[in-house]
């Protein structure tokens, strides 16, 4: 299986999912943001790559389907509901986004 996070400026939250779960067996996982000064911007070329998209809020939920609707017609995509109040691989953060994620990676 093939994961994306997705939060804004791809620096914090998303490439802290991406590392954490990047051990997984059987999963490979990128990560990128919604805002223009993303580090790596969400792509067509990512949502072509893409099994399942992770987002950390609504609101990048709704920009992916916004930029990108019908390449996500058959893309699943959760969304987390964590917000930007966390470091780069912060021990909050990755407990958070292990709970969220139990069961599923």
């Amino acid at each position: 299986m093939r994961v994306l996070f997705v939060c804004s400026r791809n620096r914090l939250r998303s490439p802290t999912a991406e590392r954490v779960f990047s051990e997984a067996s059987g999963v490979q996982t990128l990560s990128a943001g919604t805002a223009p000064d993303a580090d790596v911007r969400v792509s067509l070329d990512l949502i072509e790559w893409t099994d399942w998209i992770v987002c950390m809020e609504p609101r990048h939920a709704r920009a992916i389907r916004r930029d990108f609707g019908p390449h996500v017609a058959g893309v699943e995509i959760t969304t987390l509901g964590i917000p930007d109040d966390y470091a780069f691989m912060d021990p909050a953060l990755v407990d958070l986004l292990r709970q969220r994620l139990a069961g599923r990676l």
